[in-house]
């Protein structure tokens, strides 16, 4: 009889999961599965409230993310209430989403990805963490980290009421102007972020590639997968964060399709399994062939090495360097192995600063033009934009007061959710034979899924959906009388 190895929980990501698997009599592996336990209503519990709540409400699905969610809504409201937001205010909000990439790219590079390779895939599970990047890079590093973060979450608050869940963005535009005097303190912290962004890449080039066992890891078949890749461009097709159009390139990196926001239900569906409160798009036009890739499969991947895949290049010069440097380094275009998320995550880090200088320079960032009120009826919005963790879409609809009726929310880790799934099962095919496990092989299996920086709790919205419950009923005198208990999804 097989044998069932659990992973549980998976450790440095946000929200909660496991991975099952399971091996056959010969000790190799038959299958293994990523479950996600927990499921979160907020399309459902929306409904009834007044659209405009929105950009309030679903920055509450994340705390590691919610200036996605938050801008994302704006952007919904602009379409659902017909109203363009000012130039000035599109420069804001991009000014502000640029410092929160940026933070948000920092935080998993160095505290969640960074110690499977700073510290090592087989070091001791209590030096795969912060301290132990700190022991092989410096306290100075350490400092650094802490420095740029707070400055970049200080523009944050400083455009969004607050850093944690935003509270600025409107139907047509923003509630706050950017004073002179404050301008000069983010092209301060601007021009500061884009130095962090080259150190970051110079720890990355000295601890990894220049390190062969490392550089061997990141192009090894054991994280590689030829998928279809996803990601918002600009008029010339460079990455570009806050608006564009969605564009879809093949495995052999040919466009497969480029399209607005409006369209995205064209172009992409949602398959469900019984096993996870997860669901997984893929392709319509391709259709579901499984968790199997190819240029026959309609999987497709989202997030920092998709977005390079996806588009001609970055809209900045640095960045520009550091993107023709990665496709050199790793064979051409696209690059499938899965690994090297982590340096398109800092490419894109360089690419945030420097985005994040040229509008902080702007003249027009300081005007006082912020806003246009939206006069005409509701009907129905469609807002995407570029979260960390991949491309982000929301969807409503409303009655002519609008109410919310339909809330579609097709968040960055969902579009990414059966790639992860791919990515663990070959990892452990290829790095657990004869049924011999160590920690280090574990630590590989989770790899797979760490570079892709998935948020469960974002992604977590499958219908029916039925969370296991148990209740216990207790007495005056605390003695347990009762238990009631429904059974989740098997």
């Amino acid at each position: 009889m097989g044998k069932k190895i659990s992973i549980d929980p998976i450790t440095r990501l946000e929200g909660h999961g496991k991975i099952d698997i399971f091996l056959n009599d010969s000790g190799d592996v038959e299958n293994a599965y990523l479950q996600v336990p927990e499921l979160r209503g907020f399309e459902v519990f929306a409904k009834g409230r007044p659209a405009e709540e929105m950009p309030r409400i679903t920055p509450k699905i994340c705390g590691v993310c919610p200036t996605a969610h938050h801008i994302c809504s704006a952007k919904t409201l602009d379409m659902l209430y017909d109203v363009q937001p000012p130039p000035a205010a599109k420069k804001i909000r991009e000014l502000m989403y640029c410092a929160f990439m940026m933070e948000s790219h920092t935080l998993h590079f160095f505290f969640l990805g960074a110690p499977d390779f700073i510290s090592g895939p087989d070091a001791p599970a209590d030096e795969r963490n912060i301290l132990g990047v700190l022991k092989e890079t410096g306290i100075d590093a350490g400092l650094k980290v802490i420095r740029i973060r707070k400055k970049l979450r200080d523009i944050i608050s400083y455009i969004g009421g607050r850093v944690i869940h935003p509270v600025c963005g409107l139907p047509g535009g923003v509630s706050r102007r950017i004073e002179e005097k404050e301008k000069d303190k983010i092209v301060s912290a601007a021009e500061e972020a884009v130095e962090f962004a080259k150190f970051s890449l110079e720890i990355f080039n000295r601890t990894v590639l220049e390190n062969k066992k490392y550089k061997q890891i990141i192009t090894d078949d054991t994280y590689r997968h030829e998928t279809n890749y996803m990601g918002l461009v600009d008029e010339n097709n460079r990455v570009n964060f806050y608006d564009g159009k969605i564009r879809v390139v093949s495995p052999r990196g040919e466009e497969i399709s480029r399209f607005e926001e409006k369209d995205y239900l064209d172009h992409i569906t949602e398959h469900t399994e019984s096993w996870s409160y997860i669901k997984f798009p893929y392709l319509k036009k391709i259709g579901w062939k499984g968790f199997t890739d190819g240029e026959n499969s309609g999987v497709f991947r989202v997030a920092p090495l998709a977005r390079l895949n996806a588009s001609d290049g970055m809209a900045t010069e640095l960045a520009q360097k550091e993107y023709e440097r990665m496709y050199e380094t790793l064979g051409g275009k696209p690059a499938h192995n899965t690994l090297a998320y982590h340096w398109a995550r800092l490419i894109e880090i360089l690419y945030s600063a420097e985005r994040m200088l040229q509008l902080a320079r702007d003249k027009e960032i300081t005007s006082p033009q912020i806003r246009n009120i939206p006069y005409s009826k509701p009907s129905e919005g469609i807002g995407v934009t570029e979260a960390p963790r991949g491309t982000l879409f929301h969807h409503y609809k409303t009655n002519e007061e609008g109410i919310l009726t339909s809330v579609n929310l097709l968040v960055a880790t969902v579009n990414n959710s059966a790639a992860i799934c791919m990515s663990i099962r070959k990892a452990a095919e290829k790095l657990i034979k004869n049924s011999e496990v160590s920690e280090g092989i574990l630590n590989r299996v989770e790899m797979a899924f760490r570079a892709y920086d998935p948020c469960l709790a974002c992604a977590t919205h499958s219908l029916p959906g039925q969370m296991p419950l148990e209740l216990n009923i207790y007495n005056n005198s605390k003695e347990k009388i009762r238990t009631i208990q429904r059974k989740g999804r098997e």
